[in-house]
């Protein structure tokens, strides 16, 4: 399909044979191996409308980030039922060192019928909860709003709005609950009033001094965390859909705030806000059509306000057209898009196609991410990352080989503190690519990617005597990871694919080097390879992990700066292990922090593409 994406998106509705000639022309390829199914399915307004496959199926999204009505004017031909996902408002953060607001319901689901007599199915998006106000014992944050899917309907679907966050007391209930603040008071019920499967999770319960950590608010994949005298507690984890598309994870409690000093919570994946910063500050508003929970303020003094929550959404999706493509050849996982068939490997296996196999296949292979160094060690460098071509004519047979992730380094020291190399990955006989190297550890020397095919090098910590030392070198598909310059110092950062590692500064964990987005082939926007990258991107791998910090400093990011990204372990800080990398992106695991270990890192991957 060249260029061209099989993802559409219009704020007006298209007609279905428009649609269907434009899949006709994105996907037939010579031979006819790849067409589209002609029948129709529903035909219907309301709106943002997204058009995309999954697999060789393609839906119509209709994403509603404010209240409208969802029109169906004609039936279908795939069914006249539709999947929703209905998420309701975030609630607000509680003040004064307050609790995190707790996520809006989350509820998904299959099968709703729906008919065009009478047709009209009313959508409601509701808002979050505004953030506490400033003082001592001012009211709790304000509850979310109810997010609904055909109000007036046998079966309608209501998402509670997220309980707010309380100030001096329990946290509200809600869809998810929010978080409580001072001891004894809990977080507010999750789930309320109940539905099944839940909707939500409770909030965290705040507790005493010295830093009064108030609860995170609860968030649709878990409860809020309990907050300790000197933590506010993190805000529950949302839960993802892809449901439009695009996998999106909504519903993340807020984080708890604390008295001045403590270390204030952080909201859950999902849009929570964060709490408001250890000096003092406003707690941070939820994201947007996320039902996230806002953050809680921290004090002193008391004139900071909290973060509201974030607004829900509603998505309905129904089949439009199917696709009939057919594998030509077996292995990994099989997926269908922009006009390809893709083979994804994330576990050793076979690769194979029969004799009629004739065509010039797209790859990627990536090798096994370094494990980080110990105690204030290097962070792990990323495998090699390769992406060719190669023309193949069945019958072949080609073993698939993943790279592990290396070890992490730990204490004592020498030899042990060292990170080891990540595996290397085969792709049959076509071509076999080399780990990153591991990161250094106290007076343990980083470890290089060897070629050919070699990966990118560990970052470095200091040589016997507190000398200077060099980074790991890289390989012809990887950069070096950063040297060791001045005693005392934190771990460097290992290399990744896109750039080398950095030294680390004063007693700072230096930074990783940046990963390198996935090609544009294997993009699909249902997929799970890789993580986020600079700027919100998606596809990220192999990126260097971060260094460890030395003392109370500050650990190094992964993956570039601003991470962690590329799935790339940010190291620790000091007195915290190192962050492993994510699998199967190829990215170096952390350093870890003083006295602490690093951590593994991420596995490698193979991806395989040719013509449907």
């Amino acid at each position: 399909m060249g260029a061209r994406s099989s993802r559409i998106t219009a704020q007006n509705n298209r007609s279905d044979g428009h649609l269907l000639e434009y899949f006709r022309k994105s996907f037939v390829r010579g031979g006819g191996a790849s067409n589209v199914n002609v029948q129709a399915g529903l035909t219907a307004t309301g709106g943002v409308i997204s058009d995309y496959t999954d697999g060789p199926t393609v839906y119509r999204a209709h994403i509603f980030t404010s209240s409208g009505t969802f029109s169906v004017t004609a039936p279908g031909t795939f069914g006249d039922t539709v999947d929703y996902l209905v998420v309701g408002g975030g609630g607000g953060g509680g003040a004064a060192y307050g609790g995190g607001g707790g996520a809006g319901g989350f509820r998904t689901g299959s099968s709703f019928p729906v008919s065009s007599t009478p047709g009209a199915y009313p959508i409601t998006v509701g808002a979050g909860g505004a953030g506490g106000a400033a003082g001592y014992s001012s009211p709790n944050g304000t509850n979310g709003a109810n997010s609904v899917f055909a109000s007036g309907y046998v079966g309608v679907v209501t998402s509670t709005g997220g309980g707010g966050g309380g100030n001096s007391r329990a946290g509200n209930p809600g869809g998810s609950g929010g978080g409580g603040m001072d001891a004894g008071n809990s977080g507010g019920t999750g789930n309320t009033p109940p539905v099944s499967p839940p909707q939500g999770n409770s909030g965290g319960s705040g507790t005493g001094p010295p830093h009064y950590g108030s609860g995170g608010g609860g968030g649709a994949g878990g409860a809020g965390t309990n907050g300790t005298n000197t933590v506010g507690g993190p805000g529950g984890p949302g839960t993802s859909s892809s449901i439009t598309g695009i996998t999106t994870t909504y519903a993340g409690g807020g984080g708890g705030g604390t008295y001045i000093g403590g270390t204030v919570g952080t909201g859950g994946p999902g849009g929570g806000g964060n709490a408001g910063t250890s000096s003092g500050g406003n707690g941070q508003n939820a994201s947007a059509n996320t039902g996230g929970g806002g953050g809680g303020a921290s004090a002193l003094p008391y004139t900071f306000i909290a973060g509201s929550g974030g607004s829900g959404i509603v998505v309905v999706r129904y089949q439009i057209a199917s696709l009939t493509a057919t594998a030509k050849a077996t292995g990994g996982a099989i997926s269908f898009y922009s006009g390809k068939t893709i083979h994804t490997f994330t576990n050793s296996g076979t690769f194979a196609a029969p004799p009629s196999f004739n065509e010039t296949i797209e790859y990627l292979v990536v090798g096994g991410g370094g494990g980080g160094g110990a105690d204030w060690g290097g962070g792990g460098g990323a495998g090699a990352f390769v992406p060719g071509t190669t023309p193949l004519t069945g019958p072949f047979s080609h073993s698939i080989t993943i790279g592990a992730g290396g070890t992490y380094g730990y204490t004592p020291n020498s030899p042990t503190g060292g990170g080891t190399n990540g595996d290397q990955t085969v792709f049959g006989t076509i071509i076999t690519v080399k780990g990153g190297g591991g990161g250094g550890g106290e007076q343990v020397a980083a470890k290089s990617s060897p070629n050919p095919n070699g990966g990118s090098g560990g970052g470095s910590q200091r040589a016997p005597g507190g000398a200077p030392s060099s980074g790991g070198a890289g390989g012809t598909y990887g950069n070096p990871g950063g040297d060791y310059d001045t005693n005392p110092e934190g771990g460097a950062g290992g290399g990744g694919a896109g750039g080398g590692g950095s030294s680390a500064t004063s007693n700072d964990g230096g930074i990783g080097g940046t990963g390198l987005q996935i090609p544009a082939t294997f993009r699909n926007p249902v997929s799970t390879v890789g993580a986020p990258g600079p700027g919100g991107a998606s596809y990220w791998i192999a990126g260097g992990g971060g260094g460890g910090a030395y003392g109370p400093a500050g650990p190094g990011s992964g993956g570039g700066p601003g991470g962690p990204y590329a799935g790339a372990g940010p190291g620790g800080g000091g007195g915290v292990n190192g962050t492993a990398g994510l699998s199967n992106t190829g990215s170096g695991g952390g350093g870890g922090g003083s006295g602490k270990d690093g951590a593994t890192g991420g596995s490698g991957i193979v991806l395989i593409a040719y013509p449907s």
